[in-house]
């Protein structure tokens, strides 16, 4: 599993304060994930590793009660592999591969008009060579205090991630 390193500093409020809007064009304000894990996750449709859509949304089915949340932030910036609208990425999601955790509205995740979110984690979480986002699904994991987890590759397999949100959400039935 290629994990960047856990977030040190004491930013949780930061987490809190972002917002960005649903594939519907609704804002979702992150005030309301107080006390939830929350896995972020940059998608596309046709990329080769949408594969992952279907352990997400397992994971998704397997941890929503206990609180984790799954937000789904589709990017076309990596070799137009999410040329959907915000209209028919949500249905391709669905239908595809049975997506029902929350999909956003189209972004770019790295350069000048980077979504705040992404350069929020981004800054949080940087990698060893620095905080560009690479490639499709990458994934950030957030704790129910709102500070940034862990930051994991591309090719991390989401079930890899699930022991780290067990921790997680465990930690928040203890809390």
């Amino acid at each position: 599993m290629i994990a960047a390193k856990i977030a040190s500093t004491k930013t949780a409020p930061k987490f809190y304060e972002l917002k960005a809007q649903n594939a519907a064009g609704d804002e979702i304000l992150f005030d309301q994930f107080k006390g939830k894990t929350v896995l972020i996750i940059n998608t596309a449709t046709r990329c080769g590793l949408s594969s992952q859509f279907k352990q997400l949304e397992k994971l998704h089915n397997t941890y929503q009660a206990k609180g984790l949340t799954i937000l789904g932030f589709p990017c076309n910036q990596f070799m137009s592999q999410e040329p959907e609208t915000n209209e028919t990425m949500e249905a391709s999601c669905l239908f595809k591969f049975g997506v029902t955790f929350q999909m956003m509205s189209k972004i770019k995740v790295n350069g000048p008009n980077a979504h705040p979110v992404f350069k929020y984690l981004k800054n949080e979480l940087s990698e060893l060579f620095g905080s560009r986002i690479k490639w499709n699904f990458t994934k950030f994991l957030i704790t129910n205090e709102g500070m940034p987890f862990r930051r994991y590759g591309p090719y991390t397999q989401p079930n890899a991630l699930e022991r780290d949100i067990k921790k997680l959400v465990l930690r928040k039935k203890k809390s």
